[in-house]
């Protein structure tokens, strides 16, 4: 199921340039723009002295990135170019496919920051994400699980850091013992 959705998508590939040249594009450059509007948010919350949910976008980040390097480190799926023949529109090194880097960045943006900043923006990022995702399969570098796999672990890691705002802050105070 996953191959045949895969070459449904990358089929589109290689048939009009003036198609591929934008979805090239937003499959390489798009996570740039998706970064920098986070960070604006950010500065922006920043000078609004919202230190916390600045913290809980990198938070996000930072285990979405653990995450996607421990399944990663699994390397359960080779890029499609290596096993099939494909429609290969953008230059990648050979490796594990599962999970798509590109996606799970935007994912864990998109989602951080609608959870966190700003959910119109949130909503924003999280249409470029999906732009993202079917545009790395479109260019024959990731398959479809390899993208839902990305949206999971970005969900995940806004799952663990909001479970994390629910914790008591500090430790208890513990009877000292006479």
């Amino acid at each position: 199921m996953n191959y045949r959705v895969f070459e449904a998508i990358n089929a589109l590939a290689g048939r009009v340039d003036g198609v591929d040249d934008p979805i090239e594009f937003v499959a390489v450059w798009l996570i740039f723009a998706a970064f920098a509007v986070a960070a604006g948010l950010c500065v922006h919350a920043l000078l609004r002295r919202r230190f916390r949910p600045v913290v809980e976008v990198g938070a996000t980040l930072a285990v979405a990135f653990l995450a996607g390097l421990g399944v990663a480190a699994l390397g359960l799926e080779q890029r499609p170019f290596q096993t099939h023949r494909v429609h290969q529109l953008i230059t990648h090194a050979p490796g594990t496919s599962l999970p798509s880097d590109h996606a799970t960045a935007a994912f864990a943006v998109a989602l951080a920051v609608a959870a966190f900043l700003h959910r119109g923006w949130g909503i924003a990022l999280l249409v470029a994400a999906a732009l993202i995702g079917l545009a790395r399969i479109w260019v024959g570098v990731h398959y479809p699980a390899d993208i839902l796999a990305s949206l999971v672990i970005a969900l995940a890691a806004v799952g663990l850091v909001l479970l994390a705002r629910r914790l008591p802050r500090g430790l208890p105070a513990v009877a000292e013992r006479r």
